[in-house]
């Protein structure tokens, strides 16, 4: 169980990282990359290059498929930020989503929000 618990982690911590270092890049060269809504501002590509590390649990564009973890895709801006934030201070526990939380800034986490609650 431990085990299995380590190779998640590992494999989250590898996914965060990756899609950092894609999401630096102006080319958006570095890894698969959520596409934006049409009408894509630059607040939602940045979010969206930011939502790459999302896509392993989270599904394309936040669009979670029948599971235990919820769809991201359409929720309000307000509600993402607020959990994100919430996962980040710990004051909702997570083993993985706080750590991965962490990793953001506040403006990241904007981001991200304004990019998820964008999609349908």
């Amino acid at each position: 169980m431990l085990s299995k618990f380590l190779v998640i982690l590992a494999a989250t911590a590898a996914l965060t990282a990756g899609g950092r270092a894609g999401a630096v890049g102006a080319d958006g060269a570095g890894g698969a990359t959520p596409a934006p809504v049409a009408s894509a501002t630059p607040e939602i590509s940045k979010g969206a290059r930011l939502a790459a590390t999302c896509v392993a649990c989270h599904g394309t564009n936040g669009d979670t498929k029948e599971g235990a973890l919820p769809r991201l895709a359409g929720q309000s801006r307000q509600a993402l930020s607020a959990s994100l934030h919430a996962f980040k201070s710990g004051r909702r526990p997570s083993t993985i989503m706080t750590q991965i939380a962490k990793g953001y800034t506040d403006e990241q986490i904007e981001l991200l929000a304004a990019y998820f609650a964008a999609q349908k």
